[in-house]
């Protein structure tokens, strides 16, 4: 059916189309996630002892330490959204385990993540309660800029937002994981830094994890939703071209297929995008240069 007749469909016939594209994505075993999870941490845990031995020069350990963290979020935020099992299912357990164990290079806590981002997407857009709203700005240097200043004290976004967030949703409590988390990381890096190790914790972590900060935000956050004023099921966030493709991008080129079926797989949305496309565009969906 092409986009033309679509458009002439209406909105419960549309509805039930999209719905029936998505649940053909919906259910399907995330295997390339859990992989993905569990092989970069391990990758990541290898880079300590070969380069705190001289096995491998921390010049060689550092880019691989920075894609570590650029790519360690994506398989908790499967395991946010239940996409690897849900409550009381068999594999419950491995859903639980990868969301709290691939962020650790990110030192970032599955509990703050996972309340957090369903919250960005119960208010996508809002300036007073979604909690990333502060990753908005007017371009891409812009927003690199605002993501490096959102780490800085004293800021309202960035840790603080999701603080906030937390506060309002009635689990202040949950905070507590990103103290310690954060607590734990300073101290590793003081006990590296007295023992001789300052430049290889400088590094393998402490770098690698800021860069990873800004790449994630950059287009998990700020890409995705740009301009970032715009609300509702359809137009709070958009498919894009991005500039290093979709694998560059951590498949964000589709971010719109996972805004409104977050239950489907990422290594699928590009899939259910083009399934779905003539119903995206009947629904003006903001889908620009794919």
């Amino acid at each position: 059916m092409s986009t033309a007749d679509v458009k002439q469909l209406s909105d419960a016939e549309l509805m039930r189309q999209e719905r029936e594209i998505a649940r053909r994505h919906i259910g399907k075993f995330p295997i390339v996630s859990v992989t993905w999870a569990f092989a970069n941490l391990a990758v990541w845990l290898s880079l300590w002892p070969l380069v705190l031995t001289g096995t491998l020069s921390v010049w060689i350990a550092f880019p691989i330490a920075c894609l570590n963290v650029m790519l360690c979020y994506l398989p908790s935020h499967e395991a946010q959204h239940d996409i690897i099992a849900r409550p009381g299912d068999r594999l419950r357990w491995l859903n639980e385990l990868v969301g709290h164990v691939s962020t650790i290079p990110l030192v970032l806590p599955y509990r703050v993540a996972r309340l957090t981002h369903l919250e960005h997407h119960k208010h996508t857009n809002d300036p007073d309660l979604d909690p990333d709203y502060g990753t908005h700005a007017s371009g891409p240097l812009a927003a690199i800029w605002n993501s490096i200043q959102s780490r800085q004290p004293g800021t309202e976004s960035g840790p603080n937002a999701y603080a906030a967030a937390l506060q309002r949703i009635g689990r202040p409590d949950v905070m507590l994981d990103a103290v310690f988390a954060t607590l734990a990381f300073y101290v590793i890096l003081f006990a590296l830094a007295w023992s001789g190790f300052a430049i290889e914790a400088a590094l393998l972590w402490w770098l690698p994890r800021h860069i990873g900060q800004t790449y994630i935000v950059y287009y998990l956050s700020w890409a995705p939703h740009h301009p970032g004023n715009l609300t509702g099921r359809y137009r709070n966030t958009r498919g894009f071209r991005a500039v290093l493709g979709n694998i560059g991008s951590m498949g964000m080129q589709y971010h719109i297929v996972h805004h409104l079926h977050p239950r489907i797989p990422l290594i699928r949305t590009p899939k259910a995008f083009h399934e779905m496309r003539a119903v995206l565009d009947a629904r003006g969906c903001r889908i620009e240069n794919l």
